[in-house]
């Protein structure tokens, strides 16, 4: 039988504990340093309250500056509860007064789980799945910084030679960016010329360089005025160059690293059967799930935390006024909608199905999320009765009828 619930607003160098009894009555209020000592005494404090029954945790966060609470819990065999801050947020308004503390956002987190039924239980991931959280969650930091790389390395371009910024693809482009290191002006691209240039470009192992040496000359060629701080510019241009030929090698070695460790995971082989998955989103599938679907209970509840799952907005005469939930995984369903793309090329089944959404009079993104959501539930029961992806002969009839 429960009787207490120990709520608490987590936090980098600090957390903030409330505990309260079936009543609502708060019986403990404290501010600890995010030290297991410390973590360790708090619990056990809390248990000795308890007298024997049971305690629910609620926590706002599930990684990051709770990992290291969340663990001496699991490990102390504690049933723990996750608050998301913004519904922590918006219960706050239900509660007397407008101030905002610690120890009243706790107090309000151990309410919520004392009163709500629908909060997801917190489980520590496994060792695997932790690593390939921490993983993709590198790999996205470092894609992103690419793309803010790439997008500056244009705009700059087309500050002084909008012609040479046209030329080439700078995502696709390795042999591009390497030109930019050293030959990225109008004058220095005409004096060096396509011969010495093409050579540069091939001594250095550049593939392309004929073509590359070619667009660059031909680009230079069409531009004869200097630009105002042209040689600021360039300076520029050849260190995010630079940069981004890095941020290349580095996702390259993460992509290797990620497709190493996520074959050491049980559910790997299933999911890299399934058409459109990956190594790299088979690992974003396991990082953001822990490893463990049986914690979502059934295919719809984890449809609705992925955000497959519509939810009804009707009032009044308005009924069947479905919409995305506010609420969801972003990370999971950019998994499923990516893998879903991909699987538009190599999958006959899911290309029937979304062609048949689409003659339906859905739009690509509408159509793209049915299809996300009957993949889901292929993969569920997959993952459930741990089989692979085998499709039978006439399947992408039966699934486009």
């Amino acid at each position: 039988m429960v009787k207490l619930w120990a709520g608490i607003d987590a936090g980098k160098a600090h957390h903030h504990c409330v505990v309260i009894d079936a009543q609502g009555n708060r019986l403990l209020s404290q501010k600890i340093p995010n030290d297991e000592p410390v973590l360790l005494d708090l619990i056990a404090t809390v248990l000795k309250l308890a007298d024997g029954d049971e305690v629910i945790w609620a926590t706002d966060l599930n990684h990051g500056g709770s990992a290291l609470l969340i663990a001496i819990l699991v490990a102390h065999g504690q049933n723990i509860l996750y608050i998301p801050g913004r519904t922590v947020h918006h219960a706050s308004k239900l509660y007397r007064g407008e101030g905002k503390t610690d120890a009243k956002d706790a107090a309000v987190i151990a309410d919520q789980a004392r009163m709500r039924r629908d909060l997801q239980p917190l489980r520590a991931g496994d060792e695997i799945s932790t690593g390939l959280r921490i993983l993709t969650s590198r790999r996205a930091d470092k894609s992103a910084d690419r793309v803010r790389a790439i997008n500056r390395l244009q705009a700059q371009l087309l500050e002084y030679f909008p012609a040479l910024e046209r030329a080439f693809d700078y995502s696709r482009s390795k042999a591009a960016l390497f030109l930019l290191t050293k030959h990225r002006t109008p004058d220095g691209i005409r004096r060096t010329g396509q011969v010495r240039l093409q050579a540069w470009l091939k001594k250095h192992g550049a593939r392309s360089s004929t073509a590359v040496a070619a667009a660059a000359v031909e680009a230079a060629k069409s531009q004869r005025t200097t630009v105002p701080a042209q040689h600021l510019g360039e300076m520029i241009v050849a260190a995010l160059a630079r940069e981004i030929l890095t941020l290349n090698q580095e996702l390259a070695d993460l992509d290797a690293h990620i497709s190493e460790k996520v074959t050491e995971h049980r559910h790997t082989r299933t999911l890299l059967s399934m058409p459109g998955f990956g190594p790299v989103l088979a690992a974003e599938f396991i990082g953001a799930t822990g490893g463990d679907l049986t914690v979502f209970e059934t295919a719809d509840r984890f449809a609705g935390v992925v955000g497959l799952a519509p939810a009804p907005r009707d009032s009044g005469r308005i009924s069947g006024n479905h919409h995305r939930p506010r609420r969801y995984d972003r990370r999971l369903l950019r998994v499923f909608y990516l893998s879903g793309l991909s699987a538009l090329k190599s999958c006959s089944a899911s290309r029937g199905y979304y062609d048949r959404k689409r003659t339906e009079g859905k739009t690509h993104i509408q159509a793209m999320l049915s299809l996300a959501r009957r993949r889901l539930n292929v993969l569920w029961a997959m993952l459930r009765d741990g089989t692979t992806y085998t499709p039978a002969p006439g399947q992408a009839a039966r699934l486009a009828g």
